[in-house]
């Protein structure tokens, strides 16, 4: 797979937090290689609020790492 993620620093958080969305995403395409599953494993967790939970702090993870690289942005 080509080099994608050159750097964790962004201008502000907002653009932190998206970098943190896209390192969750990546992470699940990386696991998950088959998008055909993914595609039919979604509906499951989609609707389900354990899941959903733990997508979000799967994202809240990665932005703690992408804001500290950034030095909270101070």
């Amino acid at each position: 797979m080509a080099d994608w993620l050159t750097s964790l620093q962004t201008e502000t958080p907002q653009q932190g937090f998206e970098l943190a969305l896209l390192l969750a995403r990546k992470g699940v395409a990386y696991t998950q290689t088959s998008a055909e599953v993914r595609e039919r494993l979604r509906p499951e967790y989609a609707e389900n609020a354990d899941s959903l939970t733990m997508a979000s702090q799967v994202v809240a993870i990665h932005f703690q790492t992408v804001a500290a690289a950034n030095g909270y942005w101070r």
